[in-house]
C-alpha cells in the first residue's frame, strides 16, 4: 500500500475535511429538478439523434457512391455495409438513451410516492397495533325497534325471514 495514501486526506489545495460542492446534489435531492434536468438531457439526445440520422443517410449515399476500378456494382455497397451498421447501433443506442432517460425521471417520482406511502403504510400499521394491543369496548349494534316487527302494515320497511313471508306487501 501506498505511505502517502490518507484515505481522509483532503484533495490538494483544499482543507482536510472540505470537499467540493457537487452541483448535481440538489438536483439528484429533488424528484422535479431530476425529471427537468433528464428532460434537457434528453432534448439534447434527440436534437444528437436528429443529427445522427442525417449522418448515417449521407454516409450511406458516399459510400455506396465510392466505385473502385473493377468493382462490380455490389462491392461498394458491400463495403459500405460495416460503417452503415455501425451507424444503425448509435443511432439505436440514442434513441434507446432518450427512452432511457424518460423511464429514469418517471422511476425518480415513483421512489419519492412510494416514501411517502412507505411512511403512511407505517404509521397506519402502528395505529393498528395499538388497537390490537388496547382493544376499545364496542357497544353492540341496536335491535331493531320493538315496533318495526309488529306493525303490519309496515309495508317493505318490516325484515323477512324467507321468501314465502313476501306475500301480501303492496309491489312498488
Amino acid at each position: 500500500m501506498n505511505p502517502e495514501y490518507r484515505p481522509d486526506a483532503a484533495p490538494q489545495g483544499r482543507p482536510p475535511g472540505h470537499s467540493a460542492p457537487n452541483p448535481l446534489q440538489d438536483v439528484a435531492a429533488n424528484a422535479a429538478a431530476t425529471a427537468r434536468y433528464l428532460a434537457d438531457i434528453q432534448r439534447v439526445v434527440r436534437d444528437t439523434e436528429r443529427h445522427l440520422a442525417t449522418l448515417a443517410d449521407e454516409t450511406s449515399v458516399h459510400l455506396r457512391g465510392t466505385h473502385l476500378e473493377g468493382d462490380r456494382f455490389w462491392h461498394a455497397k458491400g463495403r459500405a455495409r460495416p460503417v452503415e451498421k455501425a451507424l444503425r447501433k448509435v443511432l439505436k443506442d440514442a434513441k434507446n438513451l432518450a427512452a432511457d432517460l424518460e423511464a429514469a425521471a418517471y422511476s425518480r417520482h415513483a421512489f419519492d410516492e412510494n416514501c411517502a406511502n412507505t411512511l403512511k403504510d407505517r404509521k397506519e400499521k402502528e395505529l393498528e397495533k395499538q388497537r390490537k394491543k388496547n382493544p376499545q369496548q364496542i357497544p353492540p349494534m341496536p335491535a331493531t325497534p320493538p315496533g318495526l316487527h309488529n306493525n303490519p302494515e309496515s309495508g317493505y320497511a318490516a325484515p323477512v325471514s324467507n321468501i314465502h313471508e313476501l306475500r301480501g306487501r303492496e309491489s312498488a
